[in-house]
């Protein structure tokens, strides 16, 4: 399980083209380009290793003759971003043969791949711990004048190696600059947009045509968080003959579900949380800290350690050794 990436035809590198197995195709003069780990609607994602060092990276590739290319788009994000804990480090990109490629550091699963690994569903505890960190990581975007606008379970990955416990946020293709970084000027609020993003975690400004912000990156990790935490959300599933009837299915359900509703059986705060979400207009800058603190209240009242031991942690040990790689210090959110 790797950084998410898209689907595609065949990849060629600068020495031969894929599917030589014998003959090895390099990107970006340095990296081998390894089996193929990962694809989507835009190309493939392959694993990929530094010759130099032997460092293994994530290599994702996008035909040239994409109807809607961007990945260079994707890099210029990336580079906005670079720096950020819980980011992907870009290594390389540019265009090769019939291909752009991005060269990125190689993640850990999703935490959809977790989820199912899990068996459905994850612990309140867990969630709760993801929880700060996937703020974290949106505020620091939202910091950098971007939105993420496909916030979802499948986009935050864990890392690898002594940084197994860090949520990293990834796939920046839909991502847009809402505020211009010199003057700070926000983009203007627009109606009848076509929904970005994935209709199952969208908030319901998004649902209904508004130009996204802020506000909408926000509302949909409350529902993440919900669908971690029970395992699936009312409006999966619904029927539709076409995908905007679907859509316009998941929107009704959404509209009839208020956050008690949604959130019962579950803390409270995580109620207030979406309806803190949904509340906020279109310009206003989210108080990020109150949400994480919010939903730190349920993990202390509950008397949970932050010791980083996830559900898959503990199925995990019983079926292998225990892992000797480092973990952050007790109490510490990477």
């Amino acid at each position: 399980m790797y950084l998410s990436g898209t689907s595609g035809p065949p990849a060629t590198g600068g020495m031969a083209p894929l599917g030589l197995g014998s003959m090895e195709v390099r990107v970006g003069g340095r990296y081998r380009l390894g089996r193929k780990i990962g694809a989507g609607s835009f190309g493939a994602i392959h694993l990929g290793t530094n010759i130099q060092t032997g460092e293994e990276v994530a290599i994702k590739l996008e035909p040239l003759k994409s109807r809607h290319p961007q990945l260079l788009y994707e890099a210029k994000i990336y580079k906005i971003l670079s720096g950020g804990i819980g980011i992907p480090l870009v290594h390389w990109y540019g265009v090769e043969g019939d291909f752009t490629i991005m060269v990125l550091d190689l993640l850990g699963p999703s935490l959809e791949d977790l989820l199912n690994f899990c068996k459905g569903r994850l612990s309140l505890k867990t969630v709760l711990m993801l929880a700060d960190q996937m703020i974290n990581r949106i505020e620091y975007v939202h910091v950098k004048n971007v939105i993420h606008r496909d916030v979802k379970p499948d986009n935050f990955l864990l890392g690898m190696g002594h940084k197994a416990n860090q949520v990293n946020l990834i796939d920046f293709g839909l991502a847009k600059r809402y505020r211009d970084a010199r003057t700070q000027q926000h983009i203007p609020y627009r109606e009848g947009k076509a929904l970005t993003g994935t209709a199952r975690y969208a908030s319901i400004n998004t649902h209904v045509g508004l130009e996204q912000s802020r506000r909408d990156d926000l509302e949909a990790v409350g529902y993440v968080l919900v669908y971690l935490v029970r395992g699936s959300l009312p409006w999966q599933g619904l029927p539709g003959r076409t995908k905007q009837e679907k859509y316009d299915q998941i929107l009704k359900r959404k509209m009839e579900t208020t956050p008690q509703d949604l959130c019962s059986e579950l803390p409270s705060q995580m109620a207030l949380y979406l309806s803190y979400c949904r509340e906020l207009q279109f310009e206003d800058r989210p108080d990020y800290g109150y949400l994480r603190q919010l939903l730190r209240e349920p993990f202390v009242r509950e008397g949970f350690q932050l010791d980083f031991v996830y559900d898959w942690t503990i199925i995990a040990s019983k079926s292998q050794t225990a892992s000797t790689e480092q973990r952050p210090a007790a109490g510490e959110f990477p």
